[in-house]
């Protein structure tokens, strides 16, 4: 996703939330719709479109969306500085508490609503399973940013997960689509299922761009310096991440298009659990970081990191793992038009908090703090 907000000093919080997105993220719902349109048609109008993309593949993904699904992780790991890592690491609260939130009670709480709101529908469920494996490392750094947020530590929490997530993902997916499953007395996912599969959609699709992004600050702060790399750089490849995103949408739903015209139901019934997720971790995150006694802006950036989730990369396992007209990849492609809408409304939901939970906090927005003494 687009990761396009300015660098350097912090936006006004005097300024509407909406106002202070670019306008490529502040439309991005309208753009996917776009996106998903075009696909429709092409789906339609080519013939043999099929054929086409499967012509050359990386691994098991056509080569124009294995293009696509590295685009849009590219810019974003770009923006993460990783030497900020050991100083946020040493707030022993906060990264309890995001490892906990992201990798134990995320997960947990995605696969409960998978099944309690699609026990019929194997094939979303399973791809709800993985968006709750793909921690956000993504439109995270924009919301955290909105809601003024601690920028330092949602940019180490963003590396982390990003690591984690190359040496965890195919791990917890094997564990949460095969073992607990099992243990409950549910059906597992089919025999289509593959952890090897997993871990090299995992390896190619996250592990490539973060080398490359890791690399990209690297070279360029060395070579130009942090000022010109953040001020300069970042924000001239950050919309490819978005191009990237729309791309990848336009050649799913021109694979999908029959199955989404002829089921618009089934894409309702997608949207209810990643709705119900959304609204249950950020509010329980944002009630531990206040009882951990973690301030607002750190609240802020450990609720939005362990709200968001990284659909580019449980699009990219699904497709790889499940092929692109599946189920799953589909339960992917709903979730950002999801994601954004929803994280919006939440960024007003903190600064309300702000107010009215953090009294005296030096990390709350000054005009958030004059329009509580009102």
């Amino acid at each position: 996703m687009s990761d396009v907000v300015a660098e350097g000093p912090r936006a006004s919080a005097d300024a509407p939330v909406l106002a202070r997105l670019s306008v490529l993220d502040r439309f991005l719902p309208v753009w996917i719709i776009a996106a998903m349109a075009v696909g429709l048609l092409l789906g339609r109008l080519v013939p043999g479109l099929d054929d086409a993309l499967s012509a050359v593949e990386v691994g098991s993904v056509s080569l124009p969306i294995a293009v696509g699904l590295l685009l849009m992780m590219y810019p974003v790991l770009a923006k993460v500085r990783y030497s900020e890592t050991g100083r946020i690491a040493a707030d022993r609260r906060l990264m309890v508490s995001s490892l906990v939130l992201n990798w134990l009670i995320g997960p947990a709480l995605m696969f409960a609503l998978a099944w309690l709101l699609l026990p019929d529908q194997p094939e979303y469920r399973t791809g709800l399973v993985i968006v709750g494996l793909a921690r956000c490392i993504a439109m995270v750094l924009i919301w955290n940013d909105l809601s003024c947020g601690d920028r330092e530590a949602a940019a180490v929490l963003v590396a982390i997960n990003s690591v984690f997530q190359i040496l965890a993902f195919a791990a917890l997916g094997w564990f949460y689509l095969q073992v607990l499953p099992g243990w409950l007395g549910l059906p597992t996912t089919s025999a289509d299922f593959s952890v090897g599969a997993i871990v090299v959609s995992v390896l190619v699709f996250l592990g490539i761009p973060l080398v490359a992004g890791f690399l990209t600050r690297t070279l360029g702060e060395r070579a130009r310096g942090r000022a010109w790399y953040e001020d300069r750089f970042l924000p001239k490849i950050g919309p490819v991440a978005l191009y990237g995103l729309l791309f990848t949408i336009v050649m799913l739903f021109a694979l999908q298009g029959d199955a989404i015209t002829s089921r618009p139901g089934d894409v309702a019934r997608i949207a209810l659990p990643l709705l119900a997720y959304f609204t249950i971790m950020f509010a329980g995150s944002f009630v531990l970081g206040r009882a951990i006694g973690l301030s607002y802006a750190k609240t802020s950036t450990l609720s939005f990191t362990a709200t968001g989730n990284n659909f580019e990369l449980a699009i990219a396992v699904a497709i790889g793992t499940f092929g692109v007209t599946s189920g799953q990849a589909l339960a992917g492609v709903v979730g950002p038009l999801i994601e954004v809408p929803v994280l919006v409304a939440l960024v007003y939901v903190a600064l309300w908090a702000g107010r009215h939970f953090f009294p005296g906090d030096p990390t709350v927005p000054a005009s958030a703090a004059v329009s509580s003494r009102r």
